[in-house]
């Protein structure tokens, strides 16, 4: 038995259709030995609160040891973590090929989805992690107006804390009628130049967000490919990634909205596409996620391989010596923010070497989570704890006086922007990093 670990982390496929899977006392056995593990090193302390929590119900016990906690309140850790997957890739040394097999996310999931299959998840979670359905309504021309209205208005926010559970101070997104698909602009009639390392040609898997609330960021994406004559076409159909689903535990759902995506996407990698997704949390799904579920389903491996982030795309474009670099407007000085689901596909910081391409362009990165994930931020009863969590990102963002903010997952740009608002109301200049690029190149 040896302390700590030198190899490389591997993770093991997610058994999550096994009875033992969903049984609850041998779940408890596992989150007991895990648990025991994690109070012996607390290198994650400083992660998120789901560990403080957890060293707090130990050193609160009667014995200052895990046996003093009851099992019933191992759920409180549960419902603080937000797979946001930092521990497993920064911090834990534990995690497997180490003979002692800590990954505490997918044990999170494990219990998340425990949960779920005994009815105990609340119906605002449910709502909340319906992504499609919620922008499919909210975007319709008439109900936009009316619910970017109601979203604003401080009556109807107490009522939704009230009613939903909705943090009546947390900034929603706005809805858009425009919507992504069925407005972007792309063009597939450029001449394909494969590179080296990149397909020379992009199929970009929209996401709800996108669709739904931003499509500025599609329409952004779809103009540096183009600008950078790189043929361009939206996949044919698209339902929800499954992320929202996933970190509810619903898995069955995962399933179902995997049979929507895969297929159309496995034969546009097939065909030579790169899929290119431009919300980080998406990209993961596909890549990681999806794969560790059905690691034996072929298609999903195949699209798991062709699937990029723009800017690991981009910057492998200009390995392969095919990325124009005429940019025309220097940025000043961005504070750039690096999400945890970006950080998790290990492929480098793409991003600020991007934005670093461009001329009088100073860039400080914040490598640290904000705090937000997904639905989890605005929850009434996580608020507080996601404002506390992003506290040392906005002040870092801060600190250089930066003439843009700009993270490639929007939500947490709009949590960060929050947190940084001063009290006379001034709020800094948010961009996508997708939006900065395309402004930089003057198009």
């Amino acid at each position: 038995m040896c302390e700590g670990n030198l190899e490389a982390p591997t993770r093991h496929p997610l058994d999550w259709k096994s009875k033992d899977f969903y049984d609850e006392a041998k779940l408890l056995d596992e989150l007991e030995r895990v648990y025991d593990v994690c109070h012996g090193c607390r290198r994650c302390v400083s992660l998120c609160t789901a560990f403080p929590s957890l060293f707090d119900l130990i050193d609160e016990g009667d014995t200052g040891e895990l046996d003093g906690v009851d099992k019933k309140d191992f759920w409180k850790v549960v419902d603080k973590c937000y797979l946001c997957d930092m521990c497993y890739v920064s911090k834990c040394p534990y995690v497997p090929p180490h003979e002692w097999n800590i990954d505490f996310p997918h044990l999170m999931l494990r219990a998340k989805a425990v949960k779920y299959r005994k009815g105990e998840t609340r119906i605002r979670d449910k709502l909340l992690s319906s992504t499609d359905a919620i922008g499919k309504l909210a975007s319709i021309p008439v109900v936009v107006n009316v619910v970017n209205a109601t979203n604003k208005n401080k009556v109807a926010r107490k009522v939704m804390q009230a009613t939903l559970g909705i943090h009546k101070d947390r900034e929603l997104p706005e809805y858009s009628s425009a919507g992504f698909r069925k407005n972007a602009s792309a063009q597939d009639t450029f001449p394909v130049k494969a590179g080296k390392n990149t397909p020379g040609k992009v199929a970009i898997f929209s996401t709800c967000y996108v669709n739904y609330n931003e499509p500025g960021i599609g329409n952004d994406l779809v103009s540096i490919l183009k600008h950078n004559e790189i043929p361009v076409k939206i996949v044919e159909k698209e339902a929800c990634c499954g992320m929202p689903k996933l970190e509810l535990g619903d898995l069955d759902a995962v399933a179902k909205l995997k049979e929507r995506n895969i297929p159309a996407m496995a034969r546009l990698a097939r065909a030579g596409y790169a899929i290119v997704t431009a919300v980080p949390s998406c990209t993961l799904m596909f890549k990681q996620e999806l794969p560790l579920m059905f690691p034996d389903d072929a298609d999903v491996n195949v699209v798991a391989a062709a699937m990029f982030d723009p800017f690991e795309y981009l910057m492998l474009r200009k390995r392969d010596g095919l990325l124009k670099l005429d940019f025309k407007k220097p940025l000043g000085k961005v504070s750039y923010h690096i999400p945890c689901h970006l950080r998790v596909q290990k492929m480098g910081q793409r991003t600020r070497e991007m934005l670093e391409l461009i001329p009088d362009t100073r860039v400080t990165t914040v490598e640290r989570c904000s705090g937000h994930d997904g639905t989890w931020g605005v929850k009434t009863e996580y608020f507080a704890d996601s404002m506390k969590i992003g506290r040392p990102v906005f002040r870092q963002m801060s600190a250089p006086e930066p003439d843009y903010i700009s993270s490639d997952c929007a939500i947490a740009g709009r949590h960060i922007a929050q947190g940084m608002r001063g009290k006379d109301g001034a709020e800094p200049q948010k961009q996508h990093p997708l939006a900065l690029v395309r402004m930089a190149y003057g198009i």
